[in-house]
């Protein structure tokens, strides 16, 4: 037996739902589960994808036994353990602050009813946990910020936010890893590349991670640049 729900998604996914709740527990247990899927080899399976409490399971809609395969993902659930990232090693952000970088970082200060160099201090003052990369290739979903600056998205989103920007949406923080549009509150910008193809690994966050950003000057922004 097992306490999540799982569900078809249309005729080639499945999805596999935990306790709906931001929770590095709930997490864990999903990013246990989706790996657990991708280890058993089952051929009708093409990936699992992990979110903040669930699973998606997709597969090939031709040769998936849609009950055989419920029984089976009950089953794993069952028997996966979960698993923490408490020995993950924390990914350093660097990350420039306000201005040109953070157009909204007065606005969080005005929400927070505190000053910019606080917002940045309690920003930076924490470690956070990749739930979740999603919405473009390697954007992390992180939580949970600190919530005095759990400012809500802006009700107009901009048609382009540049990459490597740093935004706030209520308890979550996260980072474009390119110019798309976007509805966060801009804080900073890094001058990493969260997603490079041409890397071997070209994610620089997955879900799991953890992360401690970094402030640095405008000079050192120019400086990694370079």
């Amino acid at each position: 037996m097992t306490d999540a729900r799982i569900v078809p998604a249309g005729d080639a996914a499945w999805v596999i739902e935990f306790d709906n709740r931001i929770d590095p527990e709930v997490n864990a247990r999903a990013i246990a589960v989706a790996r657990a899927v991708r280890e058993a080899g089952w051929p009708a399976v093409r990936d699992a994808v992990t979110g903040y409490r669930s699973v998606a399971v997709y597969v090939d809609p031709l040769r998936v036994d849609g009950e055989k395969l419920s029984a089976d993902l009950a089953d794993l659930v069952a028997r996966t353990t979960q698993t923490g990232a408490a020995d993950a090693p924390i990914v350093r952000v660097p990350v420039c602050y306000g201005g040109e970088f953070g157009p909204d970082l007065a606005e969080v200060a005005a929400f927070a009813a505190c000053s910019e160099a606080e917002v940045v201090a309690r920003h930076s003052g924490r470690e956070y946990r990749v739930y979740m990369v999603g919405f473009v290739p390697g954007f992390p979903y992180m939580g949970t910020v600190e919530p005095s600056i759990a400012v809500p998205r802006r009700q107009t989103p901009r048609l382009r936010v540049p990459a490597g920007s740093v935004g706030i949406a209520g308890p979550q923080t996260g980072l474009y890893p390119r110019e798309t549009p976007g509805g966060w509150n801009l804080v900073g910008r890094t001058p990493l590349r969260p997603f490079d193809e041409t890397r071997a690994e070209p994610c620089l966050f997955r879900a799991g991670s953890r992360v401690q950003f970094v402030p640095i000057s405008a000079a050192e922004f120019a400086a990694w640049q370079e």
